[in-house]
């Protein structure tokens, strides 16, 4: 670990208005809480400037952390902690001091007032620590900084000065990453497959030269259409829904676990040569409780089942409203379709109706994503508060389990429905459901379902990256580029002191009142950040990290698109937090918490996931049983004739319009082609009796075929999850003997320790015995004379 020194200027900086009247009372919580602060030994300095700001500067004395230092060593699980010899690191002070601020509290009208209650009463405008110069320009050069893109991050140095928790962050995003290098590879690999076959393959064949005339897709205007117009979504179709999608969507699932797998080994090295591998999160709480308090009780923990099945019925409250989001966006995507088709002065529209419907309810989508993740932040943090936990650890678990099961739910409810709702519970000619008995159910792509899911995905994906990242990164920019003149004008005020020492400061010495003021001034002007600033980053990585691996069968590309967007994300992240964001105060951490029960999660809904797609959504089976049982190779005699032939027809109901049923939904003028031909008969895509709408044989035979493949295809990828779970060890073996040898040295140290304590004891008992003796004769020698 590098040299650390003493730091130029504060721990830690709180901000609050400058009032002259004495008497008022937010002055007067103002110096209450600074008062406290002082008699826990905190040294204050206070800074006024032109702006009615006064700038509380706060500097912890040594003394607090060698008492900190010493519980350190004495504890059960954090003993190994690297912060027991040399210099405390200042990453170590500002998590101590900051641990102290929002520890400390004032009595006010018989009630505690901490310090993010008095923020709530505008007592503290804010409070931040500083990024250190030297430490951060090193940053920038080496990490921070967008031609960094394609080399290795300094994850140590990262954690010298960001904490290990922020450190596990990027280790974790940047070993994500990598291994989506082989999932892309193998993602374009069956994109390329399926373009082998764009324009040979026997199905693009049969629907682009077909002269089958199909139902209306919607009421009143729509008419009767020919197969072929769909001959481009059929071959588009073809790129994701093929034979090598199936083993792509096996490879992705047993993917996530080798990725879990690989990564707790991958961690195990860091925390290991970083000295947290047994760290515990409980009892370093409890040592910063004894340095704040010495003499502090412990927080009991305690179980309310009253108030937990609360929480249960909100947060099922709270789900069933996400889902109703998702009927409304279902229920908008089919008024859209009607209109279009209706309204629409373009042709193309109209014609594509379902198609633009598709996009525009993609696009809703994602605008609902965003404004219910500002909700469901609120939602879930009120819901942890409730749960009353003994820990701020314990609060932001239960916090981050929630908010990740609200989100889930808002990403992926539309996208469940498109997969396995659309067009199979929108009836037939002759029996349409209908919303409130007017609106016609959608209907899944006359190219198959699968194209559907396709779209929504590939427009949610892009939208929501391409976005989150312009925004995340133009905000804090722009912001900070707002806030620079007044840097400016202190900088001037600086560079007139004419202490040349203030700029070249030596390591350890203090810096002017001026020097002080602009730096406090520079960190000042950066966007705020809190303890939910990682926490997002995270969310957002394990969100992309499901739309990966979750659908990953209606879109093999998706592992590029993430690659792609992780590159950028790494430097971006990198930049924020060094340069755009004031400095997050550094957490301790051995592993991303509750977040790989997260990941885990996401794995085993991955196999689910993706066995329902090729089993329900996709077209893989129907294919297979047509081939076998139904197509021209199904009695092994046909020579010379592609298998496949027919699938096409095969697929295909007939509704006559001279059902009275069917007459019931489509006009005369809808059975009117484009070229101005009647047609007495359309085709439908379902099994289903030409005569009375009934299931066919074939429907139920291709139903037991789909609901076989999902239970082998579960059961196989999940052997294989567990032969991968269990053929990569947690822990390198190095890691496991350097242990060893670490716990081994410790103990020395301790035994060499105690014995030399032992051995003074011994000759201090030796030397007074023997004055003792000698005295005791002289005592008898004068008494002898």
């Amino acid at each position: 670990m590098p040299p650390v020194h003493p730091p130029l200027t504060f721990d830690y900086v709180l901000v609050g208005k400058f009032s002259e009247d004495e008497n008022n009372h937010i002055f007067k919580k103002q110096r209450a809480f600074i008062e406290s602060l002082k008699k826990k030994k905190l040294h204050v300095h206070k800074i006024g400037d032109e702006d009615e700001k006064v700038f509380y500067c706060i500097r912890a004395p040594q003394n607090i952390f060698e008492t900190y230092r010493y519980l350190l060593k004495v504890s059960d699980a954090c003993n190994w902690s690297c912060e027991q010899q040399g210099t405390i690191p200042q990453s170590i002070r500002i998590r101590i001091v900051d641990f102290i601020l929002h520890h400390t509290y004032i009595e006010s009208e018989g009630v505690s007032e901490y310090l993010p209650d008095l923020m709530k009463k505008n007592v503290f405008e804010t409070h931040f620590c500083l990024h250190e110069k030297r430490e951060q320009k090193d940053l920038k050069q080496s990490w921070a900084r967008w031609s960094a893109c394609f080399k290795g991050q300094p994850i140590t140095n990262v954690r010298n000065y960001l904490g290990e928790k922020v450190a596990l962050y990027f280790l974790w995003l940047g070993w994500y990453t990598f291994l989506l290098i082989p999932a892309s590879v193998i993602g374009v690999i069956v994109f390329l497959y399926g373009l082998a076959f764009y324009n040979t393959s026997p199905l693009i064949k049969e629907v682009c030269q077909s002269n089958v005339i199909m139902c209306p897709l919607c009421d009143k205007t729509c008419k009767v259409w020919e197969l072929s117009e769909t001959c481009m979504y059929a071959k588009v179709t073809l790129l994701f829904d093929n034979e090598g999608t199936v083993a792509f969507a096996m490879f992705m699932a047993v993917w996530a676990t080798v990725f879990l797998e690989f990564w707790k080994r991958h961690r195990s090295s860091y925390v290991c040569a970083w000295k947290v591998f047994d760290w515990c999160e409980e009892e370093e709480e409890l040592i910063l409780e004894i340095v704040n308090n010495a003499q502090c009780e412990p927080k009991i923990h305690r179980h309310s089942y009253l108030r937990s099945t609360i929480v249960m019925v909100l947060v099922t409250l709270m789900l069933l409203i996400i889902i109703g989001l998702t009927h409304v966006l279902v229920v908008c995507r089919v008024i859209a379709t009607v209109l279009l088709a209706e309204n629409s002065p373009w042709k193309v529209i109209t014609e594509n109706s379902q198609t633009v419907a598709v996009m525009l309810g993609a696009v809703l989508h994602y605008i609902t994503i965003t404004v219910m993740t500002r909700v469901n932040c609120t939602v879930a943090m009120k819901l942890s508060e409730m749960e009353n936990k003994h820990s701020h650890a314990a609060v932001e678990r239960s916090f981050t389990v929630k908010m990740f099961i609200f989100q889930f739910f808002t990403m992926f409810s539309s996208l469940i429905y498109t997969a396995f709702f659309l067009g199979r519970i929108n009836g037939h000619p002759g029996g349409y459901v209908r919303i409130s008995g007017i609106w016609r159910l959608e209907e899944c792509h006359p190219s198959g379902c699968l194209t559907d899911l396709f779209i929504q995905m590939s427009v949610i994906m892009v939208l929501k990256q391409t976005f989150n990242n312009i925004f995340e990164y133009s905000g804090p920019w722009f912001s900070r580029w707002l806030k620079r003149k007044k840097t400016q004008k202190f900088r001037r005020r600086c560079f007139k002191c004419y202490k040349k020492e203030c700029m070249n400061a030596k390591e350890g010495s203090e810096l002017c009142e001026n020097c002080k003021l602009e730096e406090i001034h520079r960190n000042y002007s950066l966007i705020q950040t809190d303890r939910f600033s990682l926490f997002n980053e995270f969310l957002e990585m394990v969100i992309q990290f499901s739309f990966t691996t979750i659908f990953v069968a209606a879109f093999p590309l998706a592992p590029l698109l993430a690659l792609l967007n992780n590159i950028i994300e790494i430097r971006l992240d990198a930049i924020k937090m060094v340069s755009l964001e004031r400095r997050l105060v550094p957490t301790k951490a051995n592993d991303i918490g509750v977040w790989t029960d997260v990941l885990e999660v996401i794995g085993v809904l991955a196999v689910i996931a993706n066995g329902l797609v090729i089993g329900i959504s996709s077209d893989f089976i129907p294919r297979l049983v047509y081939q076998y049982f139904y197509g021209p190779c199904a009695s092994g005699s046909a020579t010379g004739i592609d298998c496949m032939a027919g699938y096409i027809n095969n697929t295909l109901s007939i509704a006559d319009i001279s059902d009275e049923r069917v007459r019931d939904d489509f006009t005369s003028a809808q059975m009117v082609t484009y070229s101005g031909r009647n047609v007495t008969h359309c085709s439908y895509r379902d099994y289903r009796s030409n005569e009375d709408f009934s299931l066919t044989n074939q429907f139920w035979v291709i139903l037991a075929a789909r609901l076989i493949f999902i239970i082998l295809f579960e059961h196989v990828v999940v052997m294989f999850k567990c032969v991968a779970s269990w053929f990569v060890p947690n822990s390198p073996l190095d890691v496991r003997n350097e242990r060893l040898y670490d716990k081994l040295k410790r103990l020395k140290e301790e035994l060499r320790a105690q014995r030399a304590h032992q051995d003074t004891l011994t000759k201090l008992n030796e030397n007074g015995n023997a004055k003792r003796t000698s005295k005791q004769k002289k005592t008898n020698k004068l008494n002898s004379m």
